[in-house]
This record gives C-alpha cells, sequence and structure tokens, in this order.
C-alpha cells in the first residue's frame, strides 16, 4: 500500500488513491515537506516538573481540576473522566469526526464500518487534511478534528478555569491515544482490529495527527510551552504472539506522524507507555519525552542504553512514573518514592554511561499510568504524593 516518497518516511497510495484531484506531485512534495519540519519548542527548562497521565476517577471535571490545581499547578492537564459514560472512554474520546466511525451505544462499543464504498467519504477527509496539514499551504486549522463537549467534558472545563485564572501557566499538557493502542484496540463491523486495513489505519493517524494540533492551538493562549503525550499503552505487548504481524517500521512510522504534527505546532512531544517496551523504537519516532512506570519497570529501561543516549544526545528528556497508579500508593511516601528515583538514576547512569547530572537535569516527575480505574481517595493520594514529591526533588538537587 505504499510508493516511495521523498524523505524518510513513505507516502502513502490510499492518500493518492482518495484524493484524485491533488496531483502526486503535490502530494509527494507536501509529504516531504512535512517529515522536514524543525523540531521547535521541544526543549524542556522546568526540572522536576510534574504532570499527569490524563484519566481521572471522578465523575464531575471540575473536582478532578482542583486536584490538578492543586498538586500540578505548573503543568495541568485537561482530565479525562470515563466514569462519565461511552464517549469518554479512552479510544471512543478520539473518534469524533473519523470516516465511517461507528458508535454503537446498546452494544457499548465503536467501531469502524469498512462495507461498500467509502471513496468519497475518504476523498474528503484527504482534502480536509490536505487543506490544514500542508506545511507550504495548509492554514493549520485542524478543527474538523475537534473532540467536542460530548466526548470530553475536561477539555472544556480546563478552558475555562484557565481563562477564569488568566495569566500564562509554564506548561499545559494534553493527550491523544496513540495509533497503534487506537487501531488495534478498535474493529472493524466484522470485529477484525482495523490497524490491519491499511487504508483505515492511515486515515486513523492522520486523524489523530489532527487531533493532537487542534488540542495545542486550543491551549496555546494559556501556557508558554504544550506538551502532547501519545498514550500507546499497547506496545508493552510489542512483540508479542499476538501481535506478531505487527511490523517495527510500521509503528515507527504511525508515532512519528503525530510527533511530527505535535512539532508543526512548536510542542513537546511526548510518548506514555505503562509497561515495559522497546523503547527503542519511540526514541526513533522523534519523541522528546519518554514517559514509563518507575515504580513498576525502572531498571528495564536501562536495557536500551544506546538509544537512550541519543535521546539524551539531541535533548530529550525521561518522564519518571515513579508514583504508583496502584494499591501500592496506600504504602508510598515521599520520602520512599525520591529514594527509589535516585537509586533508579543512579542505576540508568552506571548502566549505560549517562551523565547522573544529565539524567536530573532532564527529569519529569507523573505518575506511573492514568488513574481512571483507581478510587478516588486512592487518586487523590497519588497526586497529592506527586506534588510534594517534586517540590522534595527541586529542594534536594537545587532546581
Amino acid at each position: 500500500m505504499e510508493i516511495e516518497g521523498v524523505g524518510h518516511r513513505p507516502v502513502e497510495k490510499s492518500f493518492l488513491k482518495f484524493s484524485p484531484r491533488l496531483n502526486q506531485l503535490e502530494v509527494t512534495r507536501a509529504h516531504a515537506a512535512r517529515f522536514d519540519f524543525p523540531a521547535r519548542g521541544t526543549a524542556m527548562n522546568q526540572k522536576f516538573l510534574a504532570t499527569a497521565i490524563g484519566s481521572f476517577p471522578h465523575a464531575d471535571a471540575d473536582a478532578a481540576l482542583d486536584v490538578i490545581f492543586n498538586s500540578i499547578p505548573d503543568a495541568p492537564v485537561w482530565p479525562q473522566l470515563p466514569r462519565l459514560g461511552l464517549l469518554e472512554q479512552m479510544e471512543i474520546q478520539y473518534s469524533e469526526g473519523m470516516p465511517r466511525a461507528v458508535v454503537d451505544r446498546k452494544k457499548s462499543r465503536m467501531y469502524f464500518d469498512t462495507s461498500g464504498d467509502y471513496s468519497e467519504e475518504f476523498g474528503a477527509f484527504y482534502e480536509t487534511y490536505m487543506e490544514a496539514m500542508d506545511p507550504d499551504s495548509g492554514s493549520g486549522d485542524c478543527s474538523a478534528m475537534t473532540i467536542g463537549p460530548e466526548y470530553s467534558r475536561g477539555i472544556y472545563a480546563l478552558e475555562a478555569r484557565l481563562a477564569a485564572r488568566g495569566g500564562k501557566r509554564p506548561y499545559v499538557k494534553v493527550q491523544t491515544t496513540g495509533p497503534c493502542s487506537f487501531a488495534l484496540t478498535v474493529t472493524d463491523e466484522n470485529k477484525r482490529a482495523i490497524y490491519y486495513n491499511e487504508e483505515f489505519r492511515d486515515v486513523v493517524v492522520k486523524a489523530l495527527a489532527m487531533k493532537c494540533r487542534w488540542q495545542i492551538a486550543k491551549f496555546r493562549p494559556f501556557a508558554e510551552k504544550l506538551i502532547c503525550f501519545i498514550d500507546e499503552p499497547i506496545l508493552s505487548a510489542f512483540g508479542s504472539s499476538t501481535y506478531i504481524s505487527v511490523k517495527r517500521e510500521d509503528v515507527v512510522s504511525a508515532i512519528a506522524e503525530l510527533v511530527d504534527a505535535i512539532h508543526a505546532e512548536g510542542a513537546v512531544a511526548g510518548v506514555h507507555c505503562c509497561g515495559n517496551t522497546d523503547w527503542s523504537i519511540l526514541v526513533d519516532a522523534g519523541a522528546d519525552l519518554l514517559n514509563f512506570d518507575a515504580f513498576g519497570y525502572g531498571e528495564t529501561v536501562a536495557l536500551y542504553g544506546a538509544a537512550l543516549k541519543r535521546h539524551f544526545g539531541r535533548g530529550g528528556s525521561l518522564a519518571w512514573g515513579i508514583v504508583p497508579t496502584s494499591a501500592a500508593i496506600r504504602e508510598q511516601s515521599v520520602e520512599s518514592l525520591a529514594a527509589r528515583y535516585e537509586d533508579l538514576v543512579d542505576h540508568l547512569a552506571g548502566s549505560c554511561g549517562i551523565d547522573r547530572a544529565l539524567i536530573l537535569e532532564r527529569t519529569v516527575v507523573t505518575p506511573s499510568c492514568g488513574t481512571g480505574s483507581m478510587e478516588v481517595a486512592d487518586a487523590e493520594r497519588v497526586f497529592s504524593i506527586l506534588g510534594e514529591l517534586s517540590r522534595a526533588l527541586k529542594s534536594a538537587h537545587g532546581a
């Protein structure tokens, strides 16, 4: 399904197939230019910044925002609220506006209808994509992939809270379900993962890229710098027998397309995976910030020393998910987690030959994962400890 393009990634045949009015040369040139976006605004300049992954267990957006502004005021996030219903689930939340996406409320599922002729719908989508995303002539207006209030009360509640408070935060963080986690979870009408339909997969990737840009543009008035996370929990199973046919180069390409879109808006591109994975994939995809479950898998990231050296060498940072999002939080304290973090930094520096001071300088702290499935009291303890931990590390290291 691919033809050779210009630059380091291919041009998709489906792009040309469904948008016949676009000249092939124009499409190729647009893709090549997109791949050469400068990595604008990617440096993290706040040591031991604390932020969140996204999901919260609250049934009220303002209650979640109270927790956010009390604990992580320098990098607030919009809360994903899965307990509010079907449309706030991790994949469905980002499906709005995608061609052929069907939400079946009776069966509490979402799928893509791949039956019949969808060329007109795909053609219209690609025209819209080019109008917004072409780096030479694109408007940058990705409102066609808006996430509306019905799909995310948290986005609009955060926007209102920031507007009411005035001024700019050092950072605001937004997030998008990653293309692999989305496409390997959502199916077609026959319950086959949509990832394996290359035409639909390409649309999913491009739609998610537009959703990244739409979010960043929406919150730009409220922050000195934006962070956009690509949430890829499914990558913890990459290489397993379940996903043996998923190719590394396809994963890198899909995530890199979202990274490019984030960089095009001058924002920091982070990738979150809450299990062990091949971190070199995410380095190769160009992520600025790697977020991992440091509490559960802190030592394993050191297995990818060569990739991490490249990551740090080009200005990358690590977001340490050092605060557990399980019942283990009841037994942890700021002191125990600070000590664990320091031990893990020693291990990474010693195993990989990376300067310890550089690791400290490029540290963000987060929960190990989202808190959406936790009890509210436990989730609020997570964020209370996270905020205190950030302050304690800053004090200990003169930040």
